[in-house]
């Protein structure tokens, strides 16, 4: 298969291109060449996808399926206009992003209600209109298309530092500051395995809309696997929603959080995705225990990004949750 990446050098894009050389196909990696090194046995192609003629270098070139990774608009309407052909099967990764409801637990990619799209004039998204502007990119992309809406995405080479808070918390042991209960949900998919699904779903012609997430975790058993895996002796202290806000830890990622953390109930829907189709469809998740072992070994080999509490304001939580709570 002659496959193409528009994107390919990071995180997803370059963990699609990892697994499809692996499996023996022909890949090309069309980019601006600056985000970091393309996949070893991939072949690389400099573009300027802000630019009308910005494909220009792959006009004369034939691909069996493309992969765009893009969260811009005019970006992804170009591609389309310059590459897209009935014989040529499509990706879109999108993202879960685009769903208006987070509240609503159960949900599925085939009924749940999206964002409205950013106006079609806007050219680039932002962080602000990242989901409505990956519906204008689905919108953009049309029907006879494999359109993945990924979930969190964790594991090496992940330049967020969100998922490995935990892996490198983790390992250093003893009280660990735990966000609201041990029986909430939580959601995600190691890189690896959504890569070797996009692979999968260009291999067999795959199309259609799915959530591209692993199955519906807890959080104690997020951690409690995670800490069994790295050999490390922990006990989670789990603080409530309100002491958590009141001491100004963030949600999700960031300086100052608690990564993969959200409120409830105002987030109810966001961890409990009925994936049931993709895993139909082939998706596999790995075992938690492997990515946090692997996470954790990039880490180490790379001094790879981490974000969230610091040692010393997660210590100055716990001491004044205790000073407030009996033990």
């Amino acid at each position: 298969m002659r496959l193409l990446i528009l994107g390919g050098s990071q995180f997803l894009g370059r963990a699609i291109a990892v697994q499809a050389c692996a499996a023996g196909h022909d890949v090309t990696c069309a980019a601006r060449g600056l985000s970091g090194p393309i996949a070893s046995g991939a072949r690389f192609v400099q573009v300027d996808r802000d630019v009308s003629d910005g494909l220009e270098p792959l006009a004369c070139e034939a691909f069996d399926a493309v992969v765009d990774v893009s969260r811009h608009p005019g970006q992804v309407r170009r591609a389309v206009a310059a590459l897209k052909r009935p014989s040529v099967h499509w990706t879109f990764v999108s993202t879960v992003s685009v769903y208006s409801d987070n509240r609503t637990p159960g949900q599925r990619a085939d009924t749940a209600p999206l964002r409205p799209p950013t106006a079609p004039e806007i050219e680039h998204g932002s962080d602000e209109t990242y989901g409505a502007a990956k519906v204008a990119c689905e919108q953009a992309v049309g029907e006879n298309a494999f359109i993945c809406r990924a979930g969190l995405l964790v594991g090496p080479e992940d330049p967020t530092g969100r998922f490995a808070y935990w892996p490198a918390r983790l390992a250093r042991g003893g009280e660990v500051l735990a966000p609201g209960a041990p029986d909430d949900a939580v959601q995600f998919i190691d890189v690896r395995d959504l890569a070797r699904w996009i692979v999968h779903a260009a291999q067999t012609g795959l199309t259609g809309v799915y959530d591209g997430i692993g199955p519906i975790r807890t959080r104690g058993e997020l951690l409690t696997e995670c800490s069994a895996a790295l050999g490390a002796s922990c006990t989670f202290t789990w603080v409530d929603r309100a002491f958590l806000e009141a001491h100004d830890v963030r949600r999700w990622a960031g300086p100052r959080s608690l990564p993969l953390w959200l409120p409830l109930p105002d987030y109810a829907g966001f961890a409990t995705r009925d994936t049931t189709p993709a895993r139909d469809a082939g998706l596999r998740s790995r075992a938690i225990s492997e990515t946090a072992r692997d996470t954790l070994g990039w880490l180490r080999a790379s001094n790879g990004p981490v974000v969230g509490l610091t040692i010393e304001e997660e210590r100055d939580v716990l001491a004044a949750w205790h000073a407030r709570s009996p033990r």
